[in-house]
């Protein structure tokens, strides 16, 4: 979504109770064309996540600042109308994160970020506590990416301490970036740690290189990076065109991936929506089941409703990478994408 060319969720109804809160990055995205221009466009990891849940029906608040600058009103405008809550309405003086985006043949990003004394930085603990502790409904929180930074430990591992305390699902997607990490070890650390509070964890292929885990492939690094983190009950691994996995910590594994020839503009913000689409069917099945939260509900999962939330995901991402930057879809779109041609699942 470019800047300044804001759209509304054609599925946009009531607004329902806040069950999601998604603390992390909110920045301006300048994506590098052919010609050499930059395009700017509103993104961020977990303002995309934002964003995608909201758009999935999901009730959600962003808990991070906005900038007062013209690039945290853009921000500010396209959270409203995709219906997410801000915690913190007011803006701030700070001013907005900038990534630069270079593309590769593949379309996919390699980035360079600019956040010192930026906005989404300024907060703390107690405020993220806060404002989490005036949501009765909520069932989720949700970080990962630039918030697992080793400088901001001091921040984001407190609340979800709290958070996990307080009974509720503490979600985290590694979504590693080391090229901008001043010590790549220190943030190896602050992300081990951040998914040690975790009942889902999130990672791609590369985030488990960059980590280092053991194993003779992605799905063994995979399988070894659940049983490192024994608080963790579900793991989600991307494998970009090549499909995704999820385990359970019982030791039940589903694959899916998508079989149609996509036309991919670029690939950024679908890893955003495969999580933000896994979370929103997760918690529509533990709606339905009547759990009384979703962290319960996701020790006793079926490996039926574990299928159907990962074709469901995978629908989700294969919508985004067909349009530029990050356009999450409806829950609608990625029910319809997911039905004209399921995703095939296989089971181990």
């Amino acid at each position: 979504m470019t800047v300044a060319d804001l759209s509304v969720n054609p599925a946009a109804a009531p607004a329902p109770e806040i069950t999601a809160a998604v603390a992390g990055e909110a920045l301006i995205d300048l994506i590098r064309r052919p010609d050499g221009s930059y395009l700017p466009c509103l993104g961020g990891a977990l303002y995309n996540l934002s964003r995608a849940l909201s758009r999935q029906g999901v009730g959600t608040q962003y808990l991070n600042p906005l900038s007062r600058d013209r690039l945290g009103r853009e921000l500010h405008a396209q959270l409203v109308a995709d219906g997410v809550q801000l915690a913190q309405p007011e803006a701030v003086q700070q001013v907005t994160s900038l990534a630069v985006v270079n593309l590769d043949a593949n379309g996919h990003p390699d980035y360079a970020f600019y956040r010192e004394g930026v906005a989404d930085r300024a907060i703390s603990a107690m405020g993220l506590g806060q404002a989490c502790a005036a949501l009765p409904q909520l069932q989720l929180v949700c970080t990962g990416a630039l918030a697992l930074d080793a400088r901001d430990t001091r921040i984001y591992l407190p609340w979800l301490q709290a958070q996990r305390a307080a009974g509720r699902c503490v979600v985290v997607d590694a979504n590693l970036r080391p090229s901008v990490m001043p010590d790549l070890p220190d943030y190896r650390v602050a992300v081990h740690a951040a998914l040690a509070l975790a009942h889902v964890i999130k990672v791609s292929d590369e985030d488990l290189d960059h980590l280092g885990v053991p194993g003779e492939d992605a799905l063994g690094r995979a399988r070894h990076l659940l049983a490192s983190h024994p608080q963790a009950v579900l793991l989600a691994l991307t494998l970009g065109p090549d499909g995704a996995w999820l385990l359970h910590r019982n030791g039940t594994a589903c694959f899916a991936k998508e079989t149609r020839s996509l036309t991919v503009v670029d690939t950024v913000g679908a890893g955003d929506c495969f999580l933000a689409g896994l979370q929103a069917h997760l918690l529509r099945q533990a709606q339905l089941a009547g759990t009384a939260s979703m962290a319960m509900f996701l020790n006793e999962l079926s490996i039926q409703d574990a299928e159907q939330a990962l074709q469901h995901a995978v629908a989700s991402a294969s919508l985004c990478v067909q349009a530029q930057g990050c356009v999450p879809p409806t829950w609608q779109q990625a029910v319809d994408w997911a039905a004209a041609a399921p995703a095939p699942v296989g089971i181990l």
